[in-house]
């Protein structure tokens, strides 16, 4: 495997892993952002339109038949976010050419799709094309309906909007459904040439071999473009607050939800990482195998690592009478881990199940653009195994002081109205 990264232009950097073992080549592009309120819904269907249709295929169903002829060829696009910043992005995988029965120019005609849908889209007169905006605009609607009814999804973002109050993160990456609906064709096509201009491009070639014409390609592209961009922060450290805050809503549910969040002053990544990991990231964590398997006190219970804010969540599922013994449980828990009631075998047990999750990476093509894309947001460039080393390195008590440096700084409860006194 070969990793390398060259800088095409301002804020435009072009990565390739060159791995012979993979028969297809996988190509992201990532435009990025600061979130903002007022624009993510825009920015969101503004990427969105670009995989339904271009300048040559015009409606979705051309450009499908395109695809199909190419081998089943993929092309998505997606918004995510990361801490402060919003990530708008276009991703396409095909067979190599090698493997085409009749020497077909498969990786040819596909960056030609891909060209054609990043700077010559759907649009006439300053506006996307009013059928593909209207499949994407469905599709987006539908995306944020679906994180609604998603309770546990819906409540661990409620508890950003309490944890990141006034920061960028509290904001969803595609808006909120009154900010979406209002989304026009001529909105999403602006926000589109504004991300052109504005963002910080990152993209990630993935392949048995290296293929020049794809950097020519996004050189040749960002060449028609007034370019104005600056560099995002990928780690913005959120402060906790002076005092916890608390916010609850009511839903027709079953089973309540509770979100705690903490927040960290401390910078040993890895130390956090390993303590999140021993709390309650595993079936054997402290917050499984006690707050749910001995206690009883939830239906599931984990805490996930947010080192990009500086954070630690611990959500669980819970009947009312039980959210305020399983909070408490929890902080003792945590509190375990402060005296240093670690063991061995934690320890063992949280390097080992990480090491599996890093064995993985490199078995797609995808895994390897996700994972290089990861390190260059964290600021340092380095492999799985290295990554694994520094994890080998975490000793009790280093995460015992990553313990003693968290502060619970906010909880977010959704009640069932159903058992409301």
């Amino acid at each position: 495997m070969k990793y390398s990264r060259t800088q095409l232009g301002s804020n435009i950097a072009f990565s390739s892993v060159i791995d012979e073992k993979f028969k297809t080549s996988y190509l992201t592009v990532r435009l990025i952002t600061k979130l903002s309120p007022e624009l993510s819904a825009q920015n969101a269907m503004g990427m969105g339109v670009l995989s339904s249709s271009n300048s040559e295929y015009r409606t979705l169903a051309e450009i499908n038949e395109k695809l199909s002829s190419l081998y089943g060829a993929s092309l998505t696009t997606f918004a995510s976010k990361r801490g402060d910043v919003q990530i708008l992005g276009l991703s396409s995988s095909w067979i190599t050419n090698r493997y085409a029965i009749d020497g077909e120019n498969i990786e040819g005609d596909m960056l030609s799709v891909i060209e054609k849908c990043l700077f010559s889209p759907n649009a006439e007169n300053g506006e996307f094309n009013a059928e593909s905006f209207r499949i994407t605009k469905k599709e987006i609607l539908d995306r944020i309906d679906a994180e609604l009814n998603n309770k546990r999804g819906y409540a661990l973002a409620r508890a950003s909007q309490v944890a990141f109050k006034g920061e960028p993160a509290e904001n969803s990456c595609y808006g909120t459904k009154e900010e979406a609906e209002k989304v026009t064709a001529k909105s999403a096509y602006s926000a589109y040439r504004k991300l052109l201009e504005t963002a910080q491009a990152e993209i990630y070639y993935v392949a048995p071999q290296e293929n020049p014409e794809i950097p020519e390609m996004i050189k040749r592209g960002f060449s028609e473009v007034q370019r104005n961009s600056g560099s995002v922060q990928f780690r913005s450290v959120s402060k906790a607050k002076d005092s916890i805050a608390t916010e609850s809503d009511e839903f027709d549910v079953r089973q309540c939800k509770m979100v705690m969040t903490f927040k960290t002053t401390s910078d040993d990544i890895f130390a956090t990482k390993i303590l999140s990991t021993i709390f309650g990231e595993t079936p054997f964590s402290k917050l499984f195998l006690n707050v749910r398997e001995k206690m009883s006190l939830c239906y599931y219970c984990a805490c996930r690592s947010l080192s990009y804010k500086g954070a630690l969540m611990v959500d669980c599922g819970v009947e009312r009478e039980n959210i305020e013994k399983a909070k408490n449980e929890i902080l003792n828990q945590l509190d375990e881990i402060r005296k240093g009631n670690i063991s061995d075998e934690e320890l063992s047990n949280a390097v080992l199940y990480l090491d599996n999750g890093l064995s993985q990476v490199g078995d797609t093509p995808s895994s390897y653009a996700s994972w290089y894309f990861e390190r260059f947001c964290d600021g340092n460039i380095r492999t799985p195994q290295e990554i694994l080393d520094e994890y080998r390195k975490v000793t009790k008590e280093r995460i015992t002081e990553a313990s003693k440096a968290l502060t619970l700084d906010s909880m977010y409860i959704m009640y069932n109205k159903e058992d409301k006194e």
